[in-house]
């Protein structure tokens, strides 16, 4: 709506409830003296707020050339308008190549009443621009003005870059450096999460100061983006991580969780998840099925072998080999040691004896430094006990040392067959920036092994190589993968631990990845060789498992495992999906535990892998015990785009539109500096008010003195994913193009500017007698039913007709523009001094008869929330008596005291009621629309000369 406050004209973006009883109304200044300025009101203390009557609209004639003022200022309110259906209209044009899937999030969204949704697709299917879809679709509609986004610290930046990059999205970082720098511009009192609408943050951060839980109490997003989900779940006592959630999970209008591993396998820490989507889901955290839920849209979960036929080109298949070394004499003697060796030191006996030994045998399997370490450290703690009794354990293990010690890089037959595969099989070209080459271990011994070896063996320069492992720290860790990703960097080899198997892309300038050890984990092999095997990889992945071949029985029978690890992993990729499906575990030590025990058994006639492999077949071929089989199969998986929608406009594109705008502001005589490149590429000297917008967003993307105060900008997805690309290579690896698309902050600019094009309360005139007869008059309207929470629900534009005065039709703007394409005729506008008498006689009677016709479209409407609003009435009530009773249940077992019980159990229905309450009163506040729309005269069309 348009109002009158303290004599000047605002259009209002967004109204909240204030606790006095009024309204907070935050508003963009359109007259003179507030143009382009935010203003929040409270409705109590302003008094008289006046909404503009469209009767009293006054007709203004158009001067400027082809009246170009006046589709500027049309198409302006055109982008304004706010999309109020269930179809995408804005999330699939974003910079990016999106496959039909990934527009399924979104879909799912937009049905929902309340928009909540957990994007559990497996790793690399491209989870962030998911979220970025959805993301970018709400902003469009008025629902994302304040965004939070939670990720772990070694994400910041890459999230970061991905939301702005691609979609236009400026999330400000907030680390603790940043969090400080805002602390330092504003009152001590103040809340720092108010300062910046969109912000990236790490809940680690957010954790470690109490303070902070009491900002977060008193701030609200729109939108809440929670990366990596799966870190807050509740497990076992009440994490920080997982309270944190729970708070910001009441704190906003939409939370989008996004994690490839969702659940590890225990109903409660699953469920915490839901119930932070939607608190009324699942009344037993510890007895639920997926029919509790899901009718409410709140899981997508898809694999590659899903999409596989959408991702051809974008997702190549990748080539995985198993590479065997035979052992060298000395690594045979150091197995017949270990498999020989009788320790009696462990304090629970032969079981104990032989934990210890599976754990010098997978130290082993990674290498014999890692080994060694392990032994050297057990031996220092047998000598401090000083006890007799463990000579013989000292002695056995100072002989596995002397024997592990032997093997130097000559004999470590696993690394000369590393090199070898570097070579010859990988023919790895260190010269060439984009063959990069990434080196898997879980051994941090092994770790500084091959980093220091390789270095010599493969002649790398200093810079060329780096280590990337867990006792680094944060800022370093990202350093690395930025210089990882960057043409311009030395960095051609990383050697890893698995700190660099969750959430980095390694994929830009790498395809080859070697597995130096082989997890004893399904889910490792996902993770780690998601790195590269991801969404955006251009080249077929080239995976390599090294394994070592002995002549030893029980080692070649252990080794046996491994083989059928890699066989799983591959299986999985390739038809099952989820790795859980074979191991029935959801976390990586309850899967290493799983191998640690086949491998325990001391019978040297028990055949390991083959126990271990029926073990997984016989868990795929059963859903007992498997709370979550069946929860993702009904997933959605869109075949094309073709659901989603073009909205109406009156140029070719936003490199158009801003073309026009800025001629037109530098016609007004606005010191406006601007050029297109053959390339289409727009560059803007950034006047100062438009600076003064930039100074709240990241500073990585503000125009800045050393830039000449200038932004680039294009619409061709080709350039801005060139440039991606290319602004890898250089030091900062922010783009220097920005995507020109509507939620660019440059087009918002411009959009604010065009909507003031007229004063306050005016509409322009269009003569145009070469389209339409001299007695032909069309008002063009814009009708607007909010709901209670004042966001648009019905939002039709009209062509109100007349022909001589008279009422002759009324017609959707869409198919009047479709009959009448005035936008893209030759417009002549001869100007001068012309009478509008006869239009703003028609004025009201147009407004008038509009009416009745947006009144039974609201209707229309109403009737169809009606039904589900009824629907979710029922549905809520249902769940709640489900909760009450599960209540009687859960107390009516308690041996506690009475008063004590009933105390617990009143506390724990008044939750319940306030959970309910507050959901309630959300969704028909939600789903009930006001009864009297705003109407806005946007221009008038005639045949008539008016002189």
């Amino acid at each position: 709506m348009r109002i009158v406050i303290r004599d000047a004209e605002w259009v209002i973006q967004k109204v909240d409830h204030s606790s006095d009883g009024g309204h907070l109304i935050t508003c963009e200044g359109i007259s003179e003296l507030v143009r382009g300025k935010e203003g929040r009101f409270l409705t109590s203390l302003e008094g008289d707020v006046e909404v503009l009557d469209p009767k009293n609209t006054k007709l203004v004639e158009d001067d400027s050339p082809s009246y170009s003022a006046s589709k500027l200022y049309i198409e302006s309110m055109l982008r304004s308008r706010v999309p109020t259906d269930e179809t995408v209209h804005m999330g699939h044009k974003a910079a990016m190549d999106p496959l039909p899937f990934q527009l399924d999030p979104t879909k799912m969204v937009l049905q929902q009443p309340r928009h909540r949704i957990l994007i559990a697709d497996s790793v690399g299917l491209g989870k962030t621009l998911e979220a970025g879809i959805l993301v970018s679709e709400l902003i469009r509609r008025g629902k994302g003005k304040r965004i939070l986004v939670l990720a772990v610290k070694s994400m910041l930046t890459q999230f970061q870059k991905e939301f702005w990059s691609r979609f236009s999205i400026p999330l400000t970082r907030l680390d603790s450096a940043g969090l400080q720098k805002v602390r330092n511009r504003i009152p001590t009192n103040h809340n720092p999460f108010h300062y910046y609408d969109k912000a990236i943050i790490s809940i680690d951060t957010l954790k470690q100061d109490v303070e902070y839980r009491h900002y977060l109490e008193q701030a609200y997003w729109d939108i809440i983006v929670i990366d990596e989900a799966h870190n807050v779940a509740e497990r076992g006592s009440h994490s920080q991580r997982s309270k944190l959630a729970k708070l910001l999970s009441r704190r906003s209008d939409t939370l989008v969780m996004l994690s490839a591993t969702p659940h590890d396998g225990k109903a409660e820490s699953f469920a915490s998840l839901m119930n932070m989507l939607d608190a009324t889901a699942i009344a037993n955290p510890s007895e639920y099925s997926y029919d509790d839920f899901k009718d409410k849209n709140l899981i997508v979960r898809r694999f590659k072998k899903d999409v596989k036929d959408q991702m051809k080109g974008e997702f190549p298949e990748r080539n995985i080999q198993s590479i065997y070394a035979n052992a060298s004499p000395q690594e045979e003697e150091v197995y017949r040691r270990l498999v020989a060796a009788s320790l009696k030191s462990m304090d629970s006996g032969r079981k104990s004896s032989r934990l210890f030994k599976v754990t010098l045998e997978k130290a082993l399997f990674s290498s014999p430094m890692a080994c060694l370490s392990t032994v050297e450290n057990r031996i220092r703690n047998l000598e401090k006990k000083n006890d007799p009794d463990f000579y013989d354990d000292i002695s056995e293990l100072e002989s596995l040392a002397s024997a592990l010690r032997h093997i130097d890089k000559q004999s470590f037959s696993k690394y000369q067959s590393l090199l070898n595969t570097i070579s010859h099989d990988l023919k790895w070209k260190k010269s060439q920036g984009d063959d990069r080459l990434v080196i898997f271990t879980e051994s941090l011994k092994t770790l500084d092994f091959l980093y220091n070896n390789l270095k010599e063996d493969l002649k790398i320069s200093d810079g060329a190589i780096a280590q990337l492992h867990g006792g680094m720290s944060d800022t370093d860790i990202m350093q690395v993968v930025e210089d990882f990703g960057k043409e311009s960097s030395k960095l051609r080899l990383l050697v890893c631990s698995d700190v660099a198997s969750e959430g980095v892309n390694l994929h830009h300038l790498s395809h080859k990845m070697v597995h130096f050890d082989v997890p004893w984990s399904l889910m490792v092999f996902q993770q780690r060789n998601g790195r590269i095997d991801r969404y955006g990889q251009t080249h077929q992945p080239q995976i390599r498992y090294l394994l070592t071949q002995s002549d030893n029985e029980r080692i070649r029978g252990d080794m046996r495992v491994l083989e059928v690890l890699i066989e799983k992993d591959d299986q999985a990729q390739k038809n099952i999906g989820d790795s859980s499906e074979f191991t029935r575990s959801y976390s990586q030590e309850e899967e290493e535990a799983q191998v640690e025990d086949v491998m325990m058994n001391d019978d040297s006639s028990f055949d390991t892998a083959s126990f271990l492999e029926n073990f997984y077949d016989s868990n795929i071929e059963s859903d007992e015990d498997d709370i979550f089989a069946g929860f993702f199969d009904e997933s959605p998986i869109s075949e094309d785009q073709s659901e989603a929608k073009e909205m109406v406009g009156l140029f070719n594109d936003d490199l158009e539109y801003c073309q026009q705008a800025l001629k037109y502001l530098k016609h007004q005589g606005q010191h406006i500096i601007s050029e297109t490149d053959d390339s289409g590429v727009l560059s803007l000297f950034a006047p100062k008010d438009l600076r003064q917008r930039f100074k709240f967003l990241p500073p990585e993307i503000q125009p800045t003195e050393e830039n000449k105060y200038t932004l680039r900008l294009s619409n061709d997805l080709n350039v801005i994913n060139h440039e991606i690309v290319r602004c890898r290579g250089e030091q900062t690896a922010w783009p220097g193009i920005q995507y020109l698309w509507p939620i660019n902050p440059v087009v918002q600019w411009l959009g604010d500017k065009m909507m003031s094009a007229f004063g306050r309360h005016q509409a322009p005139v269009l003569r145009m007698p070469a389209q339409f007869d001299a007695y032909e008059d069309h008002y063009i309207l814009s009708g607007l039913f909010p709901n209670r929470k004042s966001h648009p629900v019905v939002n039709p534009w009209l062509v109100v007709s007349f022909e001589e005065g008279e009422l002759t039709g009324i017609e959707r703007f869409e198919d009047f523009v479709e009959k009448h394409p005035f936008h893209i005729s030759a417009l002549s506008n001869k100007g001068g001094e012309r009478g509008h008498e006869r239009q703003e006689q028609l004025l009201g009677r147009a407004i008038d008869a509009a009416l009745p016709y947006l009144q039974s479209i609201r209707d229309d409407v109403e009737r169809e929330l009606d039904k589900k609003l009824s629907e979710q009435m029922e549905k809520l009530e249902a769940l709640r008596g489900k909760q009450m009773r599960q209540l009687e249940l859960d107390f009516g077992e308690s041996k506690q005291a009475e008063t004590l019980v009933q105390n617990r159990k009143a506390q724990r229905e008044r939750e319940i009621d306030q959970v309910f309450n507050e959901y309630l009163h959300w969704i028909e506040d939600t789903m009930t629309t006001e009864k009297t729309p705003y109407i806005q005269l946007v221009a008038v069309i005639t045949g008539a000369e008016g002189y």
